[in-house]
């Protein structure tokens, strides 16, 4: 059963944390390993030091879409290679986030809650909500209705 009346409310804070989620492991990046950092580490795992700041903002204007609601549902797919990515990352460390160098739980979770964004929709508040081919686009307050 779906709860027509929250459902759009849990969306909602399902896309919110994701984007909230994006920005922070930006900020990460730039703050804290800092931009050299991430392109050395992207180095020594085989992937091209170039994608350090094209990642780097993906995560940050992708983070900050999906907090705004810009053509959430796009964004989301769009951002599915950097999970996917991680995913890889962290796929050799074991299960749990907490195994040294960070598990693979945390990037699979992330994985899931975004196909599921890209599925159910944008929830409430969205200012630019898109659909999926044969959907129908609801504005932000018929969607909380």
């Amino acid at each position: 059963m779906i709860d027509n009346r929250t459902a759009p409310y849990g969306l909602f804070v399902l896309r919110v944390a994701l984007g909230v989620m994006f920005i922070a492991h930006a900020l990460l990046k730039y703050v804290v390993f800092t931009m050299p950092g991430f392109a050395g580490f992207l180095g020594s795992i085989g992937m091209p030091a170039f994608l350090a700041w094209p990642i780097f903002l993906a995560e940050l204007l992708g983070g900050i879409a999906l907090v705004l609601g810009l053509y959430a549902r796009l964004v989301s797919v769009a951002l599915l290679p950097v999970l996917l990515g991680a995913l890889w990352v962290h796929a050799g460390n074991g299960w749990l986030f907490t195994a040294a160098n960070g598990g693979w739980e945390y990037p699979a979770f992330l994985v899931v809650g975004a196909l599921t964004h890209i599925l159910a929709g944008d929830g409430a508040f969205a200012i630019k909500p898109v659909a999926l081919p044969g959907e129908t686009v609801r504005t932000p307050l018929s969607a909380a209705a």
